[in-house]
């Protein structure tokens, strides 16, 4: 039963973050650049949301990495992974990987 509720709390955050207003499906495309562009879009143009534009971004990402688990395909990982990266480029921050 819990872990109906947790995915029924995830897919609300998801769907209903004060955050962020996401393009649709903007975490199965597979172009991290595109990716990071829409995310920076989205966090630069809220008024909502709570945190800084790159953390905003960078959580929003890493919330649905984690929630995805082991339903992401090693292949989308990889380009979320990637948009990692993007984004701290986009937002002038240090990569923190090779």
């Amino acid at each position: 039963m819990l872990k109906n509720n947790s995915l029924k709390w995830s897919q609300q955050v998801t769907n209903t973050s004060n955050a962020l207003d996401l393009e649709p499906g903007v975490f199965t495309w597979n172009d991290p650049h595109r990716i990071a562009f829409s995310l920076k879009h989205s966090t630069d143009n809220s008024q909502r949301r709570k945190a800084e534009p790159f953390a905003s971004a960078m959580s929003m990402l890493n919330f649905y990495i984690n929630r995805a688990g082991k339903h992401l395909s090693a292949q989308q990982r990889e380009v979320l992974e990637k948009t990692k990266d993007e984004l701290r480029e986009l937002y002038g921050k240090p990569r923190i990987r090779p």
